[in-house]
């Protein structure tokens, strides 16, 4: 009889834990519809971003197509703008940088000889952080979709496990639970723009390890990830491409001097940026060659309008990756609740009933009387066994009757909170 009262005690716990994966179940479909309206948004505006990209590519095509200096006097300036440029450049590297400021001397040296003041004028070197930015955009997409993933099909393993264990306690089950059975559908197909690695089988997975080693690791893990994301991307959000807005002078400093290295050790047309801090460089940009040759200068205003459109959508993109993250974050920390509070019942899909229920109670005994107040009555110990879990003895308070309602639900709330943690 205690062992049927402690059960049905139990029964219930583990309806209103399903009825809680029922709720974990529903926030990700709403969260995976959302997340597709960012997928299409994100889409939309990645082609509109290549578009301008590949405009400003044409542009800048054309404009090296047609005669690169309009007359001598930019060449003469050019002549004088990379030694500074060269000196500006190494001297700059070889302070803020570890190592290599040889190297980049000579290759700097090689790339001023077979350049000419077009570099300049046309401040080509803005594709070359278009282009390297939508490299990292494209990369921080395939991880957010990659752990994105990961979080569906956390929630879909412990939403099946769950339904196992409704189709076989579903006798014992009164409503609202009907509908239960009208959730477990099959899902609906999702749409992913860039195709997920092959999925890890389900004992192999990094993230989801199998719910019986404690359904709570399901997404702490990747909690505690999501924020490092996202809180390790809010600089390179702040300064999308790179930090290098034109213009910027050497004494204001570099935003992210690591990515400048980079850059300079990759591509010597970095150091362009730098042509700020040598003067005949900056004559270079104030040559009007639109009266010699029309053509030109409409070309490069078309150029700049493209660089601009560009740009824009690059922000655009990046503004939208911040959202997709913290929807994850957000998304992530809720089912994490969730789960410490539902995601027990998961465990539950592999058991079996006893004929007394989920609880079985196998010893009660009354404790010695108290030496410091013998009048009070004695505590009880109960020895019950729950679900797949080892004997327990737990303890009762000696003013809760062996007979009284309350006796087997302090049991069962006890032995409960011991299986769960």
């Amino acid at each position: 009889e205690m062992s049927a009262a402690g059960s049905k005690y139990i029964d219930t716990e583990v309806e209103n834990a399903i009825n809680g994966v029922k709720q974990m179940k529903t926030l990700m479909d709403k969260t995976s519809k959302d997340h597709q309206a960012i997928l299409h948004t994100l889409e939309e505006t990645k082609r509109r971003k290549e578009e301008a990209v590949q405009l400003a590519r044409e542009k800048e095509q054309q404009l090296a197509a047609e005669q690169e200096v309009c007359n001598e006097t930019m060449l003469a300036l050019w002549e004088e703008c990379k030694p500074c440029l060269k000196h500006t450049c190494t001297r700059f590297y070889s302070r803020t940088c570890r190592s290599g400021s040889g190297l980049v001397g000579r290759q700097l040296e090689e790339f001023l000889n077979h350049s000419s003041p077009f570099s300049i004028w046309v401040n080509g070197e803005r594709i070359d952080s278009l282009l390297e930015r939508d490299q990292q955009q494209k990369r921080q997409f395939e991880d957010l979709e990659e752990h994105f993933g990961w979080l569906e099909d956390g929630v879909d393993d412990i939403f099946q496990d769950s339904a196992q264990v409704y189709g076989r306690m579903y006798p014992f089950f009164r409503a609202p639970f009907g509908g239960f059975r009208e959730a477990f559908r099959p899902p609906v197909q999702r749409v992913r723009f860039v195709p997920r690695g092959e999925r890890f089988s389900r004992d192999l997975h990094p993230f989801f390890q199998h719910p019986h080693h404690g359904f709570h690791h399901l997404f702490q893990p990747l909690l505690e990830m999501t924020q490092r994301m996202l809180e390790e991307a809010q600089g390179g959000w702040e300064h999308p491409l790179g930090g290098f807005a034109p213009g910027r002078v050497l004494a204001a400093g570099w935003v992210d001097e690591r990515a400048v290295c980079r850059e300079i050790r990759r591509n010597s047309a970095g150091c362009l940026r730098l042509r700020d801090e040598c003067e005949k460089c900056r004559e270079i940009l104030s040559v009007d060659c639109r009266q010699t040759d029309p053509a030109q200068g409409q070309l490069r205003e078309q150029l700049e309008d493209a660089l601009r459109l560009a740009e824009r959508f690059t922000r655009r993109y990046d503004d939208l990756l911040r959202a997709f993250q913290a929807e994850m974050l957000n998304t992530t920390s809720l089912l994490d609740q969730l789960s410490r509070q539902f995601g027990w019942v998961s465990r539950l899909a592999n058991l079996t009933q006893g004929t007394d229920g989920f609880l079985q109670v196998t010893t009660v005994l009354s404790k010695a009387p108290n030496p410091e107040d013998p009048s009070a009555p004695p505590d009880t110990q109960v020895t019950v066994q729950l679900f797949d879990g080892e004997p327990l003895s737990l303890t009762v308070p000696g003013d809760v009757s062996w007979d009284d309602p309350r006796f087997m639900e302090i049991v069962a709330e006890q032995a409960l909170q011991h299986y769960k943690q």
